[in-house]
């Protein structure tokens, strides 16, 4: 059963081939649009007019088949997607998607039985329809030995990489999948990584709380004025067709002035204002499907699944960047005694801050994953025990004080005077001051 093409063009509000009228009565266009199998002279005798498209099809054996007035069968190619659109959409739709190819004939014979069957001479609002894709210049195809599935793809680049070469190029031109394309892709997945690994280094610098705010300078502002500008020529491109070649563009040159502005302001960059930037590119490429983690800078780490891996271990790295350069520093200063000091205090203090436990014995060092709260307990346990001892030392010393001085006083008594005072032991005194009766009168013995 077909479709009368001339029949439906002849009636006053409708017309065939309204996506490509040049392409009717073209044998050439309707063989790639349909096969070999549509213009054979069988086919062609069956037609009434060489355009004419089948909506039913008579069924051969083992072919699926449902009864009809014509005997068994099947729909045709195009009435099976026409009829699921009006479906589900009814009559109108908005928006219609498909390969460049499907132009002609598919989508101008699905506009022909929509419109023919409710009447109405407009279906589609919008016909959106993709480049081809080519490989390494070439049509892909199975002959040609080129055929490529995505599952192969991913064995080569990652998601993220292929989706980047996608955005590179305008969805309704061709996409040739090479080395150079992927190349440019994984130039510009490195660029915008590096961005954000440096915006992050940066914030994990700046003071926590109020002292991370700073005022701005001419440099901030020229910065945050370029941010804005890019933002809304981002907004336009997407507007204009989706130009996602022209995003991507403002988004490299976008990092391309932070950069600079972070080469020049080394010491004291805006971290606030670097976050937002950061935070604008990284929702903008999650929303492209670049980045599919819950990360708030950037992408996720490789290799670690957990998007909060990287806060997890940032700690830990941060803690022996911080010592490595301390001791570069020291090293420098060739200050033997200020690099074993910074050991201590790696060992002591910032790694206690981690629950890291050092344990330094003979020849090597004993690590202990302990936990913080326990390593805090001990060694605020150690800190007592110190303190105590400290204390204990300072009585001691002073108890010591204490008699040097008493038997400094005695050393400087006269002998004669030294038991005078003793009055509460002793009643009388030789001429010498020496003691002869005790406090109740009675004599001393020659021994005592």
């Amino acid at each position: 059963v077909y479709f009368d093409t001339v029949k439906f063009s002849s009636s006053p509000n409708h017309h065939y081939a309204k996506l490509v009228p040049e392409a009717v009565g073209d044998f050439k266009a309707l063989e790639e649009g349909e096969g070999e199998l549509s213009i054979s002279v069988d086919r062609l005798q069956e037609k009434k007019h060489g355009n004419d498209f089948a909506l039913w099809k008579s069924s051969k054996p083992g072919e699926p088949a449902w009864p009809s007035l014509w005997g068994p069968g099947r729909p045709g190619w195009h009435i099976e997607c026409s009829v699921m659109a009006c479906e589900i959409l009814g009559s109108k739709a908005d928006i219609h998607t498909g390969g460049v190819d499907l132009k002609f004939p598919h989508h101008d014979n699905e506009i022909a039985q929509v419109e023919a069957h409710s009447q109405s001479d407009h279906w589609i609002n919008v016909f959106l329809h993709t480049g081809h894709l080519t490989i390494e210049g070439c049509k892909m195809s199975k002959s040609l030995k080129n055929f490529i599935t995505i599952k192969e793809a991913l064995q080569k680049h990652s998601a993220s990489q292929l989706r980047l070469a996608f955005l590179l190029h305008a969805w309704n031109s061709t996409l040739d999948y090479s080395e150079n394309t992927m190349l440019e892709a994984l130039q510009l997945e490195k660029t915008i990584n590096e961005f954000f690994l440096a915006v992050k280094d940066r914030i994990r610098c700046c003071p926590v709380g109020m002292k991370g705010f700073q005022k701005w300078g001419d440099k901030e502002k020229q910065l945050n004025e370029k941010f804005y500008e890019k933002r809304s020529l981002v907004h336009s491109s997407l507007c204009d067709s989706i130009d996602t070649p022209s995003v991507m563009k403002h988004i490299r040159e976008l990092i391309t002035i932070t950069n600079t502005y972070m080469d020049i302001e080394s010491d004291l960059p805006d971290a606030k204002l670097l976050g937002h930037i950061a935070h604008y590119i990284t929702d903008l490429l999650k929303t492209f499907g670049v980045i599919v983690t819950d990360n708030h800078i950037g992408f996720p780490m490789k290799g670690y699944q957990h998007s909060a891996m990287e806060e997890l271990l940032m700690p830990y790295v941060k803690a022996i960047a911080d010592f490595r350069e301390n001791v570069r520093k020291a090293a420098l200063q060739e200050n033997v005694t200020s690099v074993l000091n910074i050991c201590d205090n790696l060992r002591d203090e910032e790694l206690v801050e981690l629950g890291i436990r050092l344990e330094d014995k003979k020849g090597r060092t004993v690590v202990k994953l302990v936990g913080k709260e326990a390593l805090m307990r001990e060694k605020e346990a150690e800190k007592k025990y110190l303190e105590d001892r400290r204390r204990a030392k300072e009585e001691q010393k002073k108890k010591m004080e204490e008699l040097q001085l008493q038997r400094a006083a005695q050393a400087r008594i006269r002998p004669q005077d030294l038991f005078k005072d003793q009055t509460d032991k002793y009643s009388c005194f030789d001429d010498n001051g020496i003691p002869t009766h005790d406090i109740s009168g009675e004599p001393l013995s020659e021994k005592q």
